[in-house]
């Protein structure tokens, strides 16, 4: 009985975590925005929480992952090393973001797209959390006999 009152709690905590790992992907991508031939990352939400749930997807085109190393390996050794924990949750969906403006130094990340990404996932973990925290509400107010 109790399994059936947090599934919906596991399904949104899983989804945090991968809001998490997808803020602290844009972060990284920000942070080497001057990194000449810095590739942008980013994650794919709908494959990542398909890992997390088990359940299976059919794979992206943007799905790549560089060679010679894991998906959050740097392509250059000048980088800011990125610490991937969407492994934790049963894969590593990072993705190549697009270019959308050709750089002379190689460096595809795009600040107005990271930064408008940055606040639009913020406000999705925000909604997450509120949702968790509703939830946590109600299930101790049935509790208590409220």
């Amino acid at each position: 009985m109790f399994a059936n009152l947090t599934s919906g709690l596991d399904f949104q905590a899983k989804a945090l975590v991968v809001r998490a790992e997808r803020q602290r992907v844009i972060a990284s991508n920000m942070a080497n925005a001057d990194t000449p031939g810095y590739v942008g990352r980013d994650v794919n939400f709908k494959e990542a929480m398909s890992a997390a749930l088990g359940t299976s997807s059919a794979s992206s085109p943007l799905s790549l992952t560089p060679s010679g190393g894991g998906a959050a390996a740097a392509s250059d050794a000048r980088h800011i090393p990125l610490q991937s924990t969407l492994g934790a949750l049963g894969g590593d969906n990072l993705a190549y973001t697009i270019q959308s403006q050709p750089a002379m130094d190689g460096n595809s990340v795009d600040m107005d797209h990271e930064r408008a990404s940055f606040v639009d996932n913020a406000v999705h973990y925000e909604a997450t959390l509120r949702f968790i925290n509703g939830t946590s509400k109600t299930i101790l107010s049935a509790i208590q006999g409220q």
